[in-house]
């Protein structure tokens, strides 16, 4: 069964077919992926190797964890799944909490001590 690894530390230059290039010096890479951000499109400077055997994996992991490459050190391990995050709040500027025009000038020129 297949492992997919956490790739973190990468060089913001780096392409997928690089890093599944290195990361085949450890076996079998079944896919690799930087994650990109959406507004730059630059990369985010971390990304996923899945290794076609867990023995592969361990083998990554070892090779490669604390490893410097391209100039920056690498942080290899088991990905763990995503957690779930709690729903963002919605808002933009007009109503909702503390977002509109609240109207009158009760305390103009008044000072609370």
């Amino acid at each position: 069964m297949a492992t997919k690894l956490y790739v973190g530390g990468l060089p913001y230059s780096i392409q997928e077919d690089a890093l599944k290039e290195h990361f085949s010096q450890a076996g079998t890479v079944v896919s690799a992926v930087i994650i990109m951000d959406k507004m730059s499109g630059r990369s985010k400077g971390f990304g996923f190797v899945e290794m076609a055997t867990d023995e592969e994996a361990q083998k990554a992991i070892s090779m490669f964890h604390d490893q410097e490459f391209e100039g920056r050190k690498l942080t290899v391990n088991e990905a763990r799944p995503m957690e779930a995050r709690p729903p963002r709040a919605s808002g933009g500027g007009y109503g909702g909490n503390g977002g509109g025009y609240s109207g009158g000038a009760s305390n103009r020129g008044r000072r609370e001590y």
